[in-house]
C-alpha cells in the first residue's frame, strides 16, 4: 500500500513538473501561477504542496530538466574528434541555438531567484557545473600548462562572454545584435578568444 502511495506521489510530481515546464515555455517564468499549474496537471491546488515545499522548488525541478536538455545539446558525440577551437565554436553555437529555440525555459535558468527561506539546493547548483566542464576541456588542450584554478576561471569568463552577447541580443537591448548576425559574431568571439589562448602557449 505504501509503495502504491509513493508511486502516485511520483506520478503527481512528474505531472506538475511537466505542467510547469509547458507554462514557462509558453508564457515565461514571470507569468507562472500555482493555480494554473495544478489545473493543467489535473490536481487540487493543495496537491502541489504535497510534493513540493513551494513554487520555487517546483521551478528548480523544471530548471533541472532544462539543464539536462541543454547538456544533451552541448555534448554531442560527433564533436569529440574536432579541434579544441572547433569544439568551443560548437559549444557556443549549440548554446545560442538552445537559447533561441527554448527562450523562456533558458531565461528561467537565470531569472529564478528562490527566496531566502528556500535557497537553491546544492544538487541543483552542482548541475550547472557541466557548463564549465565542457568549456574547460578544450581550453585544457589550448593551454595545457594553465593551472586548474585559472582554467576554471577562464571557462567562466568565456561562458559569461558568450552568454552576455546572447542574452542582451535576445532581450532586444539597444547594444544587442540582430538575430541574423548573432551566430556569426558569437563564432568570431570564440575564435578570437581561442586564438589568443593558443598564442600564449
Amino acid at each position: 500500500m505504501a509503495g502504491r502511495r509513493e508511486e502516485k506521489r511520483w506520478e503527481l510530481k512528474a505531472r506538475l513538473i511537466e505542467a510547469a515546464r509547458e507554462r514557462i515555455a509558453r508564457d515565461g517564468l514571470t507569468n507562472l501561477r500555482a493555480r494554473d499549474i495544478t489545473q493543467d496537471a489535473g490536481c487540487a491546488l493543495g496537491g502541489l504542496y504535497t510534493v513540493f515545499s513551494d513554487l520555487a522548488e517546483l521551478v528548480i525541478h523544471v530548471n533541472s530538466s532544462t539543464l539536462k536538455a541543454l547538456e544533451a545539446k552541448l555534448t554531442l558525440p560527433e564533436a569529440r574528434d574536432k579541434s579544441p577551437t572547433d569544439r568551443l565554436r560548437n559549444l557556443a553555437q549549440g548554446y545560442l541555438a538552445f537559447a533561441v529555440e527554448h527562450r523562456n525555459l533558458w531565461k528561467a535558468l537565470f531569472d529564478h531567484f528562490p527566496p531566502d527561506t528556500s535557497p537553491t539546493p546544492q544538487w541543483h547548483l552542482d548541475e550547472h557545473l557541466f557548463l564549465m566542464d565542457v568549456i574547460a576541456e578544450p581550453l585544457a588542450e589550448l593551454q595545457p600548462d594553465m593551472p586548474l584554478e585559472d582554467r576554471a576561471i577562464r571557462a567562466r569568463t568565456l561562458f559569461s562572454a558568450v552568454h552576455g552577447v546572447v542574452s542582451i541580443s535576445l532581450e532586444g537591448r539597444f547594444v544587442g545584435l540582430p538575430l541574423e548576425r548573432l551566430a556569426r559574431e558569437v563564432d568570431e568571439l570564440v575564435v578570437t578568444i581561442a586564438a589568443g589562448a593558443e598564442r600564449r602557449r
